[in-house]
């Protein structure tokens, strides 16, 4: 019996090709969404259905959710699994916040492209039938949300962008692939601890993301100082500090009760309260602001969106950003 797997088309790279100047720009109709090429010698069929056709800068966290509530049709449906195409740019936050907002026991697979439909060398379509047949394995299983490219399966919630224009961009810098395809075949590695599964039906708006730099001041945290800001997450420097001439504008924000999350700017690792000394981690911690551990600043910032979406406030709030697991 074969295996029916929803592709659920958003836009991007993926589904653009080169005008005759070589300029990359969106097609009337989406030319993966109307591909016939399906695997079917491995018993799976792929079902096409295009929801949105923007390039990735145009995706929001209201149609992220849009894709969220589509994808729990299709359970109830009797889809097998779904495959999201999307631009790369913000794969990865459109995936995170599916993985939060997605029961892991259906599986869910984000792929993309790096190069537009009619160039040569286009991954594509080899992205889509991967990402299908990662779909349609029992083992995604209860591995939360996954990211397949370039023959690489990722988890969501720790897959980055890492190149601009490389096919093996989408990387995992502490923890590595879950797993890989070859031939169109996926084999996993490594499990996934289990997630947090948040239900929303509405986006928080106005939750902000700054990133710290050498020599900074208060300037962009006092921009945030009114009574539309609902959250801010700040990339810190190193494990997590900030220079002490922003310590008083981030305190006038506490103040204002809008919540704080702290991750790192760094590549690799995780923030920490580790430096006692002005703006080191130890001192914003006390001030109030939330260490988030092991995400970068993009998603963390979906977290919190969809925290706050949630009407998660408190210790509630501070506990699901900081949970490591989630």
């Amino acid at each position: 019996m074969l295996k029916q797997i929803l592709a659920i088309h958003t836009g991007g790279t993926i589904s653009m090709s080169q005008d005759e100047s070589g300029e990359v720009v969106q097609n009337e109709q989406n030319p993966i969404a109307v591909q016939k090429d399906n695997l079917l010698n491995q018993g799976i069929e792929i079902v096409n259905e295009e929801i949105f056709n923007l390039p990735s800068p145009h995706m929001t966290p209201e149609r992220m959710l849009q894709v969220a509530n589509r994808i729990k049709k299709a359970r109830e449906q009797g889809y097998d699994g779904v495959v999201v195409t999307h631009g790369t740019d913000t794969l990865e936050e459109t995936a995170y916040f599916l993985d939060l907002t997605l029961t892991n026991d259906f599986p869910v697979v984000v792929t993309g492209a790096m190069r537009s439909s009619n160039e040569i060398g286009s991954d594509g379509l080899y992205n889509l039938l991967n990402a299908a047949a990662t779909a349609a394995s029992p083992q995604a299983i209860n591995k939360g949300v996954l990211v397949a490219m370039n023959d690489e399966i990722h988890t969501a919630r720790y897959v980055t962008k890492t190149h601009t224009t490389n096919v093996a961009t989408f990387r995992t810098p502490t923890f590595g692939p879950i797993g890989i395809i070859s031939k169109h075949q996926p084999t996993f590695f490594q499990e996934l601890i289990q997630s947090e599964v948040v239900d929303i039906d509405s986006i928080v708006e106005n939750v902000y993301l700054i990133k710290a730099f050498a020599g900074m001041d208060g300037t962009l945290f006092d921009a945030l100082d009114n009574d539309k800001t609902n959250g801010l997450v700040i990339e810190g420097l190193g494990a997590g500090n900030l220079p002490p001439e922003t310590l008083a504008s981030v305190q006038r924000l506490v103040d204002r009760n809008i919540p704080i999350v702290l991750v790192s700017r760094c590549l690799s690792g995780v923030a920490q309260d580790i430096y006692a000394y002005e703006g080191g981690g130890i001192q914003l911690e006390e001030m109030g602001l939330t260490f988030c551990h092991g995400l970068n600043g993009q998603k963390a910032r979906i977290k919190l969106i969809i925290a706050l979406s949630a009407n998660k406030s408190g210790e509630e709030l501070q506990r699901f950003m900081s949970n490591a697991i989630s």
